[in-house]
Parts: C-alpha cells; sequence; structure tokens
C-alpha cells in the first residue's frame, strides 16, 4: 500500500474523513461513549498542558496584550455570524424546514470553537498566544452572550436560562492545564521543543472531537428527522457560509494590517463554530424542546469546518517552511 503516501492526499484531512466514516459506521455508545468522553477530555487537557509549555511567559502577555487581534476575533464570531444568520433566516424561508432555519440561526450564535482554532494555528504557524487567549475568551463570554442572543433574535425557543456550569469547566480543562503548562516550564519546556512529533496531540485531539461528534449525530438519528434534498441544500447553505467567512477574516484582517501570524489567528478563530459548546448549551437554553434538527446545522458546518482548515492548515505550514528554507525576500 506504498504508493497511498504518494498520492498529493493531506494526510490530517484524511484522518479525519476516516473518523467521520468510522464514527457513522461504527459509533460509540454505551461505556464506549463515556470512555471516548473521557479519553477526550483528556486529550484537550493535555493539549493544553503543552501549550502552556511551549509559550513563553513572555508571549503569553504579548497575546492577552493584543486588544485588537481579540476585538476583530469576537466581532466576527459575535456581529458578524449573527448578521448573516438572520439574513440566512430571511432567505431561506421556503426552502428549508422552521426546525433547519432555527438551526441554522443558532449555528451563528454559538462561540468560537477552542481546541481546534489553537490547534490549526499551530499547525499553520499563526500567533498561537493570541488565538488561545481569543478562543478561550469567546467560550467565556460564550456563556453569557450566546443565551442572550437566543433571547434576542429567535423566538418561539422557550426560556433562556443562564448557566455559570460552562465557565467551570472551561476553567478545569482548559485555562488550569495552561497554566499548569507554563509553571511547568521550567522541567518541560526543553523536552517540549526537542520533541516536535509532540504536534500529533494537536491532530489527534482533533480526530477525536471529529469521531465524538459524529458518534453523538448518529446516536440521536439526526440524518433519519430529515429528507436528503433538505440535507443537501443544508450542507451547500453551510459550505457557502463557511466560505464566505473564510474568505472575509482573512481579506479584514489584512485589510486591518495585521500581520500573517495574526491574520491565521483571526481566519481560524474567527470562523469556526463549537459542537463542543453549542450541544450542552442547547440542551439548557432549549430544555425540553426536540434538538435534533436544531443541531443538525452545527455539526455539519463543525465537520465542514475541520476538514477546510485542515487543508488550510497544511498549506499555510508548507508555504511557512518554504519560506523559511528560501529567506530571499520575493521581489515587491
Amino acid at each position: 500500500m506504498s504508493w497511498l503516501t504518494r498520492l498529493p492526499i493531506d494526510r490530517f484531512l484524511l484522518a479525519i474523513v476516516t473518523a467521520a466514516v468510522l464514527a457513522s459506521i461504527f459509533p460509540a455508545s454505551g461505556v464506549w461513549a463515556d470512555a471516548l468522553e473521557v479519553a477526550t477530555t483528556a486529550a484537550i487537557a493535555l493539549l493544553f498542558f503543552l501549550y502552556g509549555a511551549r509559550l513563553s511567559p513572555a508571549e503569553t502577555l504579548a497575546g492577552l496584550r493584543h486588544w485588537r487581534l481579540h476585538g476583530v476575533i469576537l466581532a466576527f464570531t459575535y456581529v458578524a455570524f449573527p448578521l448573516l444568520g438572520l439574513a440566512l433566516v430571511a432567505a431561506t424561508g421556503s426552502v428549508l424546514d422552521p426546525g433547519l432555519q432555527s438551526g441554522l440561526l443558532y449555528l451563528t450564535l454559538v462561540p468560537s470553537t477552542v481546541q481546534s482554532s489553537i490547534a490549526f494555528t499551530s499547525i499553520a504557524r499563526g500567533n498561537v498566544a493570541g488565538a488561545v487567549v481569543s478562543a478561550s475568551a469567546s467560550n467565556i463570554l460564550g456563556v453569557f452572550l450566546t443565551p442572550l442572543l437566543c433571547w434576542l433574535l429567535m423566538s418561539g425557543t422557550g426560556h433562556v436560562a443562564f448557566t455559570t456550569s460552562t465557565i467551570v469547566e472551561i476553567v478545569l480543562q482548559l485555562f488550569l492545564p495552561f497554566v499548569l503548562g507554563q509553571l511547568s516550564r521550567r522541567w518541560t519546556a526543553g523536552f517540549v521543543a526537542a520533541h516536535p512529533q509532540l504536534k500529533l496531540v494537536d491532530r489527534g485531539s482533533i480526530v477525536l472531537v471529529v469521531y465524538a461528534a459524529f458518534s453523538a449525530g448518529m446516536r440521536e438519528g439526526m440524518w433519519t428527522q430529515t429528507s436528503w434534498v433538505s440535507l443537501l441544500v443544508l450542507l451547500l447553505i453551510c459550505l457557502v457560509v463557511l466560505a464566505v467567512m473564510l474568505g472575509l477574516t482573512w481579506w479584514t484582517a489584512r485589510a486591518l494590517g495585521f500581520s500573517r501570524e495574526d491574520a491565521i489567528a483571526i481566519q481560524f478563530c474567527g470562523t469556526k463554530k463549537s459542537l463542543a459548546s453549542g450541544l450542552p448549551m442547547a440542551g439548557v437554553l432549549f430544555a425540553g424542546q426536540p434538538l435534533g434538527l436544531l443541531m443538525l446545522p452545527l455539526v455539519l458546518f463543525h465537520q465542514a469546518q475541520l476538514m477546510a482548515c485542515s487543508a488550510l492548515a497544511g498549506r499555510y505550514a508548507r508555504a511557512a517552511g518554504a519560506d523559511a528554507a528560501d529567506p530571499t525576500p520575493s521581489p515587491s
């Protein structure tokens, strides 16, 4: 099977597709689903510990001070996306079922992803410190902003309840390992720097998230709750939204004078929507209501963004490697 290694296929993208297919055929359930949840949580915690060990305090402080970067990312997540969601609802009134329309709007209101946004930024050699701060801030603020936006923009969805459980979970799973990694740099920084193969933790955590997300979708039977025509239309809409936001974030970042590293962080953090945060939030915000169709747009968009961004991250990494190998400046 050595011919497979010669095919022009991004191995990370192939791993993501394989995970999605395997989960669709053999979804984790019962005790295996519980074990997968534990494994995913552990992988994410290890991922953030390694980020803390890799980043020097100076880089972390620089990430905290880069307020323009965070402002642009949050504006895309909680302003541009919701406006686009309202436009989608108005444009798809006669095309999609009301449940899928509500799901499209909800998709645009949830926070950005954390682990995949930072992992892709790291793979693409972007501003990881800025991505850590922005993605984490997006999720913490999302605990309040997402319910508020749902209450303002979504009608007939029931009482919107605010909860602090998501904040606690984010602190324990993300910030605490990151801080521990920072505190451990005296003993771990050299080891992490000397073992670049640890980048497999970045990619492995994303593959686990993909498998877990598709397994959850199969257990909920989401694929049987709508027609194939509606599903294809919904998929096309999600792909168009993703393409528009990927292009808009990159163009805006460069037009505002951000560096290539910052533009990568803005693109990967500003275009993502979190299934990990969106699913539990939906369970609280729409308690007692069927969530299958409501969550379907987020599931499709989540998988599409992982596949598209994996290809982009690989492309940016190869370009950065080529620039490093040939430091001669190109003619202007």
